[in-house]
């Protein structure tokens, strides 16, 4: 590899016949030593059993390529949502399929699961805080694992939580155990809740004063499709939108950051996926345009 610091992969997809050796496979295509891969589909909480999904046979291909496979990064599904307890079911139903997805993730193997921090739906910032509060420190207390969990940073669209530094602060710093949490910045997602991405150097200084850089578990590494503060989340192919490669670039390699998984989550485009090009085009520092 170009530089040995640099992790770097994308999502992948996992389905069968192959499963996780399948998803370990896609991302050797890429030229990826990291990926990151849902245990089911996102959009909802249906998982098949562990053992029908090849599980061995992808790590067994992760160790004989080389691969840290702590740098491999599960994200949980986007339908829980723990920011809002006067929603019961649904608040109870997250809690559920998070304690499910942190035993998933260490059956594969990986020690980060992604989460989005959920939606307060109008009960305000203080509900949607001690929502999650709760409903983390219930869940850390019982999945007897030691898989972190790494709050998103999000886009600002309606009632999102995780849309500040201090937010996230706030979360981690009432957790009965906090060494369990930590955050996933995502490049697209701070741009376009009005943070520059361009002096990157000012966002990570007042990420260190006010979580801790040591808490900077995964980075998103997204170009988007909209201008700063536009509150959209549209990930659009690296050095295609309003970010651009050389600001990204700076991202990936920015030298407070070496040895955190960088993962894409760019659109495929006319129905082939970017992955390769894109990381090709990091480990050489150097745009192409391919489209």
């Amino acid at each position: 590899m170009a530089n040995e610091e640099l992790y770097i992969g994308c999502h992948v997809s996992m389905s069968g016949p192959e499963y996780y050796l399948g998803s370990v496979k896609e991302a050797l295509s890429y030229e990826a030593n990291t990926f990151m891969f849902y245990t089911g589909a996102p959009q909802n909480t249906i998982r098949l059993p562990l053992e029908r999904l090849r599980i061995e046979e992808g790590r067994a291909l992760i160790k004989s390529s080389g691969l840290d496979e702590s740098k491999i990064v599960v994200h949980a599904p986007y339908i829980i949502n723990i920011a809002n307890k006067l929603n019961v079911d649904t608040y109870e139903l997250g809690k559920k399929h998070l304690l499910s997805e942190l035993k998933r993730t260490y059956a594969f193997g990986p020690k980060i699961l992604v989460l989005h921090p959920g939606s307060h739906v109008g009960t305000g910032e203080e509900n949607g805080l001690e929502s999650i509060i709760e409903a983390l420190n219930e869940v850390l207390s019982n999945d007897g694992t030691d898989v972190k969990i790494a709050l998103e940073t999000m886009a600002g669209k309606g009632s999102e939580m995780g849309t500040s530094f201090e937010q996230l602060a706030y979360i981690i710093s009432h957790l009965e155990k906090p060494e369990r949490v930590g955050v996933c910045i995502d490049t697209c997602h701070i741009n376009d809740n009005g943070l520059d991405v361009g002096d990157f150097d000012t966002i990570l200084k007042d990420f260190d004063k006010t979580i801790g850089l040591n808490k900077l578990l995964v980075v998103h590494v997204n170009d988007t499709k909209n201008p700063m503060g536009a509150h959209k989340d549209r990930h659009e192919n690296i050095g295609y939108g309003f970010l651009g490669f050389d600001i990204l670039n700076k991202v990936v390699h920015h030298p407070l950051l070496k040895g955190i998984p960088m993962i894409l989550e760019t659109p495929y485009y006319e129905g082939n996926p970017p992955y390769k090009k894109e990381i090709e085009m990091f480990r050489k520092q150097s745009f192409e345009d391919w489209r």
